[in-house]
């Protein structure tokens, strides 16, 4: 017998993610995180699982233990454990500190491993900065989300020697570096590091390499000096790196690039395929490009969902590589010819799946061979909740009055009666996407449609997944550009009988929380409002978010426009009950953006609660404590419930 997800089973999820495949593609080692109710916190250990079969393995006790990495001989995993270097045998025993606060004061970050096995390189703040110091800013860039104030500290490269621990700082000065990656020689790093006039404002960035000898030169940058470069990588011949970036900066997709080592331009190797290239990272699922072979593997997002695809000399995959709706990590061993992919499907968020890459290049015209499929390696979602059935995710298209089609999708429990209630929810980024798979994030979603409610998701303009004229179709114009492929699907629902008219929510988080304030002020449609980790202020936002210079100078682009583009300048026309929900320390949409909307609603007599989330970041909804997340669910539907009983 099977039952709905309810919010508080979010307390029993276990859920796996940063896959690591052994050089022999025999064992596959991750993350795994749960839910601690007595701590109110996330636990994350570390767990393996044999490709031969048997259950899965936890090696760490956690609480704070990520990251594995293998050793190229495959006897030892590297892992953070409360932000320090670990190594833990194969064999078995307990895990050995390999840095120290006193060495590394900071922490550490994500370990990589040398070719041969005996250093270490990784990317982290160089000094660590006391909770009580005056922070003295001189630049940009002095607060992060998560860290909060960072003032002038700045992440750098660092080499440890296995055997002996010392630990060497490569970079200096005050650029970000970013994460390294070894030359097939072992004798360089590459990096992505912030570069040009304009860096500290823009955030620019070019691919660097540096030399790990004692007596190596400077750092030299490869590539254009004010484009856009995230995670680097090197080609197995050594001959040019591989950059997840853009040759300029500003809205649009990530590509792949070929980075020639003598600097000359970038060739984007993923143009064709009109995706964005996700290489991971929190809100955003992806994996970093691998090689298998000749050939690229990497992650693009198509349709809302993250998808694994395949380049090589003969172009992309026809279709992406066969793994379940949604990817959030993977892990390629080119010797053995697999990839252990994290997958969400409709009936799991998480799961680690074993991919034959081999298989796959034996089709043709860049389509799987019928042996190309994935086999299951764990099963936490059976395991941790196995009388749980999640309600369907359908899709649909809704074509916009100006001949636009707008992707969607509605969550709604079987045998719903027609002519219930509505909630829209609206992604955030704008650049985000709702995929079409379970989501543990948005437990409202299931619990409404077992109270018998339709729930509609929308990739309106901006998201990603639909081609870059799409991507950028609302820079410039948010809110003006977007609002009907909210307003219009909605009308079409209401149109077949579906849902009604007088029972309509309106929810989002972040750019979804704008968008939700923008439109409760355009239009009387909502009979409830629940924004969250919202902004409203474009031009204040400019100078107190950590992304906003960047909204204002590159979104938005006309400072004209910061003030009519702001719900905040209409919130004259708002009426709907409003519950807004934000995290106390969230610096990507810091809280007064909160705090104004709540004081120009009340001001006006509409109705209007602030729920603030004490020392919550604006991810909190991702990985927060998990009161704070199941509080967040709960409001929500007491205050959409509240306001449109009839």
């Amino acid at each position: 017998m099977t039952r709905p997800l309810k919010i508080d089973d979010l307390y029993r999820f276990e859920i796996p993610g940063d896959p690591a495949l052994s050089p022999d593609g025999e064992c596959v080692a991750y993350t795994l995180a749960t839910q601690d109710a007595e701590n109110d916190r996330v636990v994350r250990s570390v767990w393996e699982v044999r490709v031969g079969g048997g259950p899965a393995r936890r090696l760490t006790h956690g609480p704070a233990d990520t990251t594995p990495r293998w050793s190229p001989d495959g006897a030892r995993l590297a892992f953070l454990r409360e932000g320090q270097l670990h190594l833990l045998s194969v064999d078995g025993g307990e895990a050995v500190p390999l840095t120290k606060p006193a060495r590394c004061p900071a922490g550490a970050g994500t370990p990589v491993w040398s070719p041969d096995g005996s250093r270490i390189a990784f990317s982290a703040p160089a000094t660590r900065r006391e909770d009580t110091a005056p922070v003295v800013i001189d630049a940009l860039g002095w607060k992060a989300d998560g860290a909060g104030l960072i003032g002038s500290v700045r992440t750098q490269l660092f080499v440890v020697e296995v055997e002996s621990g010392e630990v060497r700082q490569l970079t200096h000065g005050d650029r970000h570096a970013g994460p390294p990656a070894w030359s097939p020689d072992g004798t360089q790093l590459a990096y992505p590091a912030q570069s040009g006039p304009d860096a500290a404002v823009l955030g620019t960035s070019a691919a660097h390499v540096v030399g790990v000898g004692e007596d190596a030169p400077e750092p030299r940058r490869i590539g254009p000096a004010e484009g856009l470069a995230g995670p680097v990588s090197w080609f197995p011949d050594g001959s040019a790196l591989l950059v997840v970036g853009r040759t300029t900066f500003g809205v649009g997709h990530q590509e792949l690039l070929r980075q020639p080592l003598d600097g000359s331009a970038p060739v984007s190797v993923s143009a064709a395929l009109d995706r964005n290239v996700l290489p991971g990272g929190p809100g955003y699922p992806g994996a970093l490009p691998q090689f298998h072979g000749d050939a690229i593997v990497f992650c693009a997002r198509d349709r809302g969902a993250t998808r694994l695809y395949r380049v090589d000399a003969a172009g992309i995959s026809a279709s992406p590589l066969p793994v379940g709706t949604g990817v959030s990590g993977c892990s390629v061993a080119p010797k053995a010819g697999r990839a252990a992919v994290v997958v969400a499907d409709a009936s799991s968020f998480a799961e680690i799946e074993l991919l034959d890459l081999d298989a796959w290049t034996s089709g043709e015209a860049g389509r799987p061979s019928a042996g190309a499929q994935s086999v299951r390696l764990t099963d936490h979602m059976t395991g941790s909740l196995p009388e749980i059935a999640l309600h369907p995710v359908t899709e649909r298209e809704f074509t916009i009055a100006d001949g636009t089609v707008v992707h969607g999708m509605i969550t709604r429990a079987a045998r719903t009666p027609a002519g219930g209630p509505l909630l829209v929810d609206v992604h955030g980024g704008p650049h985000n996407a709702w995929a079409p798979h379970s989501d543990p994030a948005h437990l409202y979603h299931q619990e409404l449609a077992s109270l018998g409610w339709t729930v509609l998701t929308l990739n309106v303009r901006a998201s990603d997944g639909y081609g870059e004229a799409f991507y950028t179709a609302a820079v410039g114009a948010w809110g003006e550009t977007d609002e009907q492929d909210v307003l219009e699907p909605v009308a079409t629902l209401v149109a077949e009988g579906l849902v009604d008219p007088e029972r309509i929510a309106l929810t989002g988080y972040s750019y979804g929380g704008y968008l939700s304030c923008w439109l409760s002020a355009r239009s009387d449609l909502f009979a409830a409002v629940v924004p969250g980790g919202i902004l409203v202020d474009l031009r204040s936002m400019a100078g107190t978010s950590e992304e906003g210079h960047l909204i204002a100078d590159f979104e938005i682009g006309d400072p004209e426009r910061l003030s009519e583009l702001s719900p905040i300048s209409h919130a004259d026309a708002v009426r709907a009950p409003t519950l807004i929900l934000h995290g106390g320390a969230d610096d990507t949409c810091p809280v007064g953006q909160a705090e104004q909307w709540f004081h120009a609603l009340r001001t006006r007599d509409v109705p209007a609660r602030l729920v603030v989330y004490p020392g919550s970041s604006h991810l909190f909804l991702l990985d927060g404590r998990p009161s704070h997340r199941e509080d967040y669910s709960r409001r929500l539907i007491e205050w959409i419930t509240t306001h449109t009983d009839r």
